[in-house]
């Protein structure tokens, strides 16, 4: 399958097979006017960073291995926390800070859709170490 940002055209996609195919961190799959899903791949230990978004809402879908969920008002106070795993869905409200680490031992597999877009179109971040410095640069 080829991974590459389909949007903003029409697009349909077996979302689990190129979820489970992708290997990056990150991976833009399709960036439309309001929307984005993202495939991400997070190694066991790992998590994808703590993060808020104060200007959109977020879902994501986990396809393969399992995670902790962490989200709260500010960096200190993470007061909700659940367990996830394959075919659980996470919805993550603007200005939430939220976290989500792999507790398993294989990579955890997710699809992510944001509304509006958080990631230029075409986006392609390797490692967790890439996508880290591409945010940085992106907000300063």
């Amino acid at each position: 399958m080829a991974m590459k940002d389909h949007g903003a055209e029409p697009y349909v996609v077996n979302i689990e097979e190129a979820t489970e195919e992708n290997n990056n961190f990150r991976t833009a799959l399709w960036t439309g006017k309001n929307l984005q899903v993202t495939l991400m791949s997070i190694e066991p230990g790992d998590d994808i960073g703590l993060e808020v978004h104060n200007q959109l809402d977020q879902f994501l879908r986990i396809e393969q291995g399992e995670g902790r969920v962490q989200m709260g008002d500010s960096k200190e106070n993470l007061s909700f926390e659940k367990d996830a795993k394959a075919d659980d869905a996470v919805l993550v409200p603007a200005g939430k800070w939220h976290n989500l680490k792999n507790t398993g031992d294989k990579p955890l597999k997710v699809y992510s859709i944001y509304a509006p877009a958080e990631h230029p179109h075409g986006t392609v971040h390797e490692t967790k170490e890439i996508a880290m410095e591409a945010e940085h640069d992106h907000h300063h």
